[in-house]
């Protein structure tokens, strides 16, 4: 059933003037007459009754009245939600980021919560390599990763990252010389299956800086490696951003040299349409723009 048909009938039946529902609903009152007609046609019964006093509601009229208008206020509620997810302005925002966009990812989403209230946001830490398989695939909206991205993907750079020496605060030698702290301790690792990018990044760090080390992959996460490092347990090369979840008992010592820094950036698939998404997109970007 058509629901302009419903509209004719539930206006005429609060108007209860042909020509002033006919006004309402941007119809000549032939229109109007002929949808009445054809709506009854289709129900089988008589809605209206015509007098001087205008149309007033048939006893079975009456009856699918109540019904009518609950289904056109669902309509109209349905069109509004559309408009709005069409739009971005409600929904589920769901993103991941690593350990470099600790601080800025969720500064980020909050930002963006602030101006879209109704968008509920998910936010994931997982590696950049996951993020980029799970960006193709549409289970990520966007991702704060490591830069450059898979070619089918699109980014844009937001900060840069470097690499880091985390020692146990006990080591005190100043300046630290790097090859002499990694024959005294293990070289900790994030095992390559959790952490692909970081793990290129700390071999091209070691051979292209002619460095040697024992390296024992033996965490799943970064937490865990620090604790390991807080324990006197070894060291390891990490991003800086892991300051901002640094414990008791660890320190970072700068690093210098080829294979220190890389891009982090946003990144989404450009092949999925998704106008909350690009919301979020540009208000990140926004400031670069300024």
């Amino acid at each position: 059933m058509d629901i302009k048909l419903l509209r004719a009938f539930v206006i005429l039946a609060r108007q209860e003037q042909y020509r002033s529902a006919a006004e309402v609903l941007c119809l000549t009152q032939p229109a109007l007459t002929k949808q009445i007609q054809t709506l009854e046609h289709l129900v089988g019964f008589t809605l209206f009754k015509r007098g001087r006093q205008g149309a007033r509601l048939t006893t079975a009229g009456q009856l699918l009245f109540s019904r009518a208008s609950e289904l056109l206020k669902q309509h109209d509620d349905f069109r509004e939600f559309v408009s709005r997810v069409r739009k971005g302005n409600t929904g589920k925002l769901v993103l991941g980021f690593g350990v470099s966009a600790f601080q800025l990812a969720p500064s980020k989403v909050t930002t963006f919560h602030k101006m879209y209230a109704d968008v509920e946001v998910s936010l994931n830490d997982m590696p950049s390599d996951v993020q980029y398989r799970m960006l193709l695939e549409g289970q990520l909206q966007a991702g704060f990763v490591r830069l450059p991205v898979p070619e089918k993907l699109k980014a844009e750079p937001l900060m840069e990252e470097r690499l880091v020496l985390a020692v146990n605060d006990s080591l005190h030698v100043e300046p630290i010389n790097i090859q002499d702290v990694l024959d005294r301790y293990q070289l900790l690792q994030i095992s390559p299956l959790r952490g692909q990018g970081l793990s290129t990044q700390v071999t091209g760090f070691l051979r292209e800086n002619k460095l040697s080390a024992r390296t024992l992959s033996v965490a799943d996460d970064i937490q865990t490696l620090l604790a390991l490092i807080a324990a006197g347990s070894g060291v390891a090369l990490l991003p800086a951003g892991v300051s901002h979840i640094l414990p008791s008992g660890v320190k970072l010592v700068t690093l210098e040299g080829v294979y220190t820094r890389w891009q982090v950036g946003i990144a989404w698939s450009p092949e999925i349409k998704d106008c909350l998404r690009d919301n979020f997109i540009n208000m990140v970007l926004k400031p670069l723009s300024l």
